[in-house]
């Protein structure tokens, strides 16, 4: 998050120059997690915290849960209230992870093999979660919510079973309350990064790695219909070797940030530098964010108070180089804005919801009022844009 000062200002100035441009105001809505477990209850939660494991100062786990009915319905219907430029609503970009593991059935065969879930399956384990599946396919008959990958499930499963067979305390406590994705460890106990699913201990990961991708691909089109053109790696880290297998299952673009960080194993990693509209040895499109709005994140990872909305509209307009991002459009960039699940869920505390949804509601008023030529797009529709004007 951007935080100000004339050599920050600067620095993000400069970072929207190089790559792809157009004269059009076109916005894109990322949103990741969507299909993942995080938080499994409210119950869970309470167990961990009075276990020691501070999972209340991070605001993942305390707001953000498997999407619920009520979510998507409540999103959907804050999306419905717009029209852009083209007469169209407001479209997210669904960020989507297909699968969640098994938790019993890998306790039964003593962590030494992975079991996975489709997310629909998962849904029949919660309540208010009947219709989910029902709601993704209207969110994209509507073109209201569109899907694209962002990994099979959102954990590292090798460097997770490692930790559950090697007994780390914090990741089987977390385990039994139905979590993978923690923070803080049991007063203080290390634990390593377990929602990177793409990070590698070593070049041995790989080969599994590349598996993921394969059967997470295929999932994904058995459960929507449609092969995902784009990828976007659950937390960023990503080894450049695997392009060429997203190459072969039908990926054309691809999500990172412009300084991408590579893992390379052994702890080692190498800083790749890439931009809007920048093609790989595949012919892939690299596709990166500039704006940003998290408003479930105040009081933990940006300052108490900070207006997400003042913060996103100037990354958009530019008239203040005191945000984050420059604004897109003075570059005449795009404005692709992260904006991640946790924002819109209600399933653990329905007043994050309530706000998140409040929020959006004002940033997508503002935006249509500043600039009535807007065009909502999907990242797919983007790099297709892109891909098309660069033949």
């Amino acid at each position: 998050m951007y935080k100000g000062g004339f050599k920050s200002a600067l620095r993000v100035n400069v970072s929207n120059i190089p790559g792809w441009r157009t004269n059009r105001h076109i916005v894109v809505i990322e949103s990741d997690d969507w299909g993942s477990i995080r938080m499994s209850s409210l119950e869970s939660f309470d167990r961990m915290v009075k276990a020691g494991m501070r999972e209340d100062r991070n605001h993942y786990n305390t707001n953000d849960a498997l999407e619920s009915n009520t979510d998507l319905e409540e999103l959907y219907n804050v999306l419905l209230q717009f029209k852009d430029s083209t007469g169209r609503h407001p479209v997210m970009t669904g960020v989507n992870v297909v699968a969640n593991p098994v938790f019993d059935k890998i306790k039964e065969n003593g962590y030494t093999e992975y079991v996975y879930e489709p997310y629909t399956e998962t849904c029949k384990r919660y309540d208010n979660h009947d219709r989910v599946y029902e709601l993704w396919k209207r969110g994209i008959e509507e073109r209201l919510f569109v899907p694209i990958f962002h990994g099979r499930e959102h954990l590292n499963v090798q460097r997770w079973l490692h930790a559950l067979r090697n007994g780390n305390k914090s990741t089987l406590f977390a385990f039994d309350c139905g979590v993978t994705g923690i923070y803080n460890g049991i007063d203080g106990e290390p634990i390593p990064e377990f929602q990177a699913a793409f990070d590698i201990d070593s070049v041995a990961d790989l080969p599994y790695q590349k598996e993921v991708i394969r059967t997470g691909l295929d999932l994904f089109e058995n459960l929507y219909g449609y092969r995902s053109k784009y990828f976007v790696p659950t937390n960023g880290p990503f080894n450049n070797t695997l392009e060429k297998d997203l190459y072969e299952s039908g990926i054309k673009y691809i999500n990172t940030g412009k300084k991408q960080r590579e893992p390379l194993g052994n702890g080692q990693y190498k800083v790749n530098t890439r931009y809007l509209g920048n093609r790989n040895q595949y012919g892939q499109l690299y596709l990166t964010r500039n704006c940003f709005f998290e408003p479930s994140a105040n009081g933990d990872e940006s300052p108490v108070g900070w207006d997400w909305i003042d913060s996103c509209m100037k990354e958009i307009d530019a008239k203040d180089c005191l945000e984050r991002i420059k604004i897109a459009f003075r570059w005449h960039k795009p404005a692709t804005i992260s904006s991640h699940r946790v924002n819109y869920i209600g399933y653990l505390h329905p007043e994050n919801r309530e706000n998140g949804l409040r929020l959006l509601k004002e940033l997508l008023s503002r935006m249509l009022k500043r600039w009535p030529d807007l065009e909502f797009m999907t990242s797919a529709e983007l790099g297709d844009l892109i891909a098309n004007e660069q033949k």
